[in-house]
């Protein structure tokens, strides 16, 4: 029997840690056009000690040349917590993940047309956030690979699914899924809090973390992150909470 599906992108809320932020439209009528995918350095590594050394590191290697952005990284959400939807516990912790065979499992039940994008585009092999969503205290939990790219996702066609579309063919497939794999849990919880603390402080001095879709676009499931993104949350691991 397959688990319930990880995310719901129709009806998505902000985060119950996040009260005062502004909640984006869903786009669940109109199809966004996906970022055309532009090559870029990735940077020469994390900082441990916080953005002012992660700015010098930054500043020596670009030159002071603004890099292209391209998204290499992701961040899933999934509910840690139980709720219904359609009488079917929705309910997806990395705990749960940790207990499929071979750590693995199918991403299913997008049903977002960016976040389904965002899927679409991901590569083999490609490491993502896992990230506990629409609960007290949301942030992220650890780390998953991409182990098989973009496929039909079966739960569009079981009419006792949640996330059923009748609209949606065999012949032309609306919706598509991935299959995850659990890397490690991340060395502490990193907290939506602590990120949006320095998301807005990166927003006034041009940091890495100054476009973070996480707070752009907060009702995706599915997020890109570029690898100045990607290293920068990394590096927070490694830093003792604030």
């Amino acid at each position: 029997m397959p688990w319930p599906s990880r995310k719901r992108d129709k009806g998505a809320v902000a985060d119950k840690k996040e009260p005062d932020a502004k909640i984006a439209k869903t786009e669940e009528e109109t199809e966004d056009k996906e970022e055309e995918e532009q090559s870029t350095k990735p940077p020469a590594g994390s900082s441990k000690s916080g953005w002012k050394n992660w700015k010098k590191t930054k500043e020596s290697d670009s030159g002071g040349e603004e890099s292209k952005i391209t998204y290499c990284h992701w961040l899933l959400k999934s509910e840690p917590e139980s709720r219904l939807e359609k009488g079917v516990d929705v309910k997806f912790s990395i705990d749960d993940l940790k207990a499929q065979p071979n750590q693995t499992t199918f991403w299913d039940g997008v049903r977002n047309y960016q976040a389904r994008n965002f899927l679409r585009a991901m590569k083999l092999g490609q490491q993502a956030f896992f990230y506990h969503s629409n609960c007290k205290e949301p942030g992220i939990v650890g780390i998953v690979k991409i182990v098989k790219e973009a496929y039909p996702d079966h739960t569009q066609f079981d009419q006792k699914d949640p996330h059923y579309d009748s609209s949606s063919r065999k012949e032309n497939p609306k919706w598509s899924m991935v299959d995850v794999q659990f890397v490690r849990m991340t060395k502490r919880f990193i907290p939506l809090s602590e990120i949006k603390a320095h998301h807005l402080a990166h927003k006034a001095d041009g940091g890495p973390l100054k476009n973070m879709m996480l707070f752009t676009r907060q009702r995706l499931s599915i997020q890109p992150l570029t690898q100045e993104e990607f290293d920068f949350v990394l590096s927070l691991e490694e830093e003792k909470p604030h």
